[in-house]
């Protein structure tokens, strides 16, 4: 694009055919902003995987305190499936994200809220101060998997602009390509300044 901008030699053959110095300045317009989104891509893209990262171990570390002290839990309330219910302590944990906070928010929440509970607790070594660090542990979950959402956002939008700017640039170079072989079929060393490979 640049050659056939800055070439003397090029320009009246390309133009003769329509692709005047400001039609050429078009196209090195469009793939400028198609170079510029693919950098801005790569960029969002990289945040995302970042952020998706960050969410993975913050929530390996809330969940390594949660599961502590839902199996600590099960022991101290073994015959009380009032107590098991209020604090969802049967079966599995959820595999989603989602379900996940919302069955670690339960727990912490409605263990803390019951003083009788928390006494039970205390004599296994829980502490209210340990529940609220790892309820703040759970709080950083979720604000990083809000990071990450607005991240997953950003980069589909990036790539969306990107792909749209690169059909344009696309569409645009494909004439121009075939208008060149034509207006330069005589002068195939000006196709390869172009780096258009002569069929």
């Amino acid at each position: 694009m640049n050659n056939s901008l800055q070439n003397t030699k090029l320009q009246p053959l390309l133009a003769e055919f329509g692709y005047t110095a400001e039609k050429l300045t078009e196209g090195k317009a469009l793939l400028d902003t198609a170079t510029s989104l693919n950098i801005t891509q790569a960029k969002e893209t990289g945040e995302k995987v970042q952020a998706t990262a960050t969410l993975d171990e913050k929530r390996e570390l809330a969940n390594r305190e949660y599961i502590k002290y839902v199996k600590i839990a099960r022991i101290a309330f073994t015959d009380e499936p009032g107590i098991w219910k209020s604090l969802g302590l049967a079966g599995e944990r959820k595999g989603s994200i989602s379900g996940w906070i919302s069955q670690a928010r339960q727990f912490y929440s409605n263990l803390m809220a019951n003083t009788d509970w928390m006494t039970k607790m205390n004599t296994y070594g829980i502490t209210i101060e340990k529940l609220q660090a790892g309820e703040e542990l759970l709080q950083e979950v979720e604000e990083a998997q809000n990071q990450q959402k607005t991240e997953m956002g950003e980069a589909q939008e990036a790539t969306r602009l990107r792909d749209e700017a690169a059909d344009i640039l696309q569409d645009w170079y494909s004439d121009f390509i075939a208008i060149a072989r034509i207006a330069l079929e005589d002068n195939p060393q000006y196709l390869e300044m172009l780096g258009i490979v002569k069929k």
